[in-house]
């Protein structure tokens, strides 16, 4: 017989205050009362059956002084990556016309940087200019802001900035050493004051216990504001990373995580992000049912392989899953299917 949940865990309302042992109570929810309170919370501040679609674009490759152990792209670990200087800001928008075409309502672009320079500013801000004229949402994750950069970037029209907190204030300090909790929580903090919105989640699947991934989206949920983006990545296991080696996580596990997230913070977008290449349909199916209402889209997340945009397609036609649409601008030439993924 079904036991009624703790008291402690009833109110739906946008809170700021979850205890560790409030969100420990979640994920040792059975299973399927996990996902039906998850989905239930879903469909009371979104349509369950939209998801909405970004593109992310490497703008700058490689060469990261940092040393997270998960990533391909710091000096630190010889992963055969080829360093690349910042693209050109046609370049950019080039890839953004494709992505747009393709059905993206936002247009990511990351860079390999412990912190953006400020001769590196005129460029960015042409970029988020450009994307924007484009009609889509712009992101960026350029790594630490000062609080006058966050301000350039706002003014310049950024809507999103993204800065991930990667894992539980416990287990960082195994996973990065060359930056502190507090650094990405002053970066957070630096984006909204300057009023952008931010995008803020992990991964999963270092090593950490479910203690840390409980730890983790503590933290996102108890931030000032949610984040409106909540990423949560399963781990990509590159060769010549310290985490190549990294055994699998359950998937029913990370299906978990994703359900706390929606219930934690039951107004943001839940962006089902890195590792979906090494997903099958079904696990990813259960991240929609989970609350996953976001996901990147083409061949590449930075440096790292993600299923291309025809599977996702497919896949969407199968679930009747369709992209949030956007009022379109400019030239008219996306692909209508995206906007009908039934017809597909």
């Amino acid at each position: 017989m079904n036991q009624p949940l703790p008291s402690s865990l009833t109110s739906e309302s946008l809170r700021h205050d979850w205890q560790r042992e409030e969100v420990a109570e979640l994920f040792a929810l059975p299973f399927s009362d996990l996902l039906f309170r998850a989905q239930s919370v879903h469909r009371r501040y979104f349509d369950p059956n939209e998801v909405q679609v970004s593109t992310l674009l490497s703008i700058k490759t490689g060469a990261c002084p940092e040393d997270c152990a998960y990533c391909p792209q710091s000096t630190r670990f010889d992963t055969g990556l080829s360093v690349e200087a910042l693209m050109e800001v046609n370049q950019v928008l080039e890839q953004a016309r494709a992505a747009r075409r393709s059905g993206a309502t936002r247009f990511c672009m990351g860079a390999a940087w412990r912190s953006p320079k400020d001769r590196d500013l005129p460029a960015l801000i042409a970029m988020i200019e450009g994307v924007k004229d484009l009609g889509l949402e712009t992101c960026m994750t350029l790594g630490m802001l000062s609080d006058t950069q966050a301000k350039t970037l706002a003014e310049a029209g950024l809507d999103y900035y993204n800065h991930n907190l990667d894992t539980s204030p416990e287990y960082y300090g195994d996973i990065i050493t060359t930056r502190t909790y507090n650094d990405r929580l002053e970066t957070l903090a630096h984006v909204r004051d300057a009023g952008m919105k931010v995008c803020s989640g992990g991964i999963v699947g270092m090593g950490e216990e479910q203690s840390d991934r409980v730890g983790l989206l503590q933290q996102l949920a108890n931030l000032p504001e949610h984040p409106e983006s909540v990423p949560i990545n399963m781990l990509v296991r590159v060769p010549g990373t310290p985490l190549a080696e990294e055994g699998d996580l359950d998937p029913f596990e990370f299906v978990r995580t994703i359900a706390v997230a929606r219930i934690l913070m039951p107004a943001s977008h839940v962006r089902l992000s890195a590792g979906r290449e090494d997903m099958n349909d079904q696990t990813q199916a259960l991240a929609f049912l989970a609350g996953a209402n976001s996901i990147f889209y083409g061949e590449k997340l930075l440096t790292t392989a993600n299923p291309g945009a025809n599977t996702d397609l497919a896949l969407f036609a199968r679930l009747g899953i369709n992209p949030e649409e956007r009022e379109m601008s400019g030239d008219e030439d996306a692909d209508p299917r995206f906007y009908n993924a039934m017809e597909v």
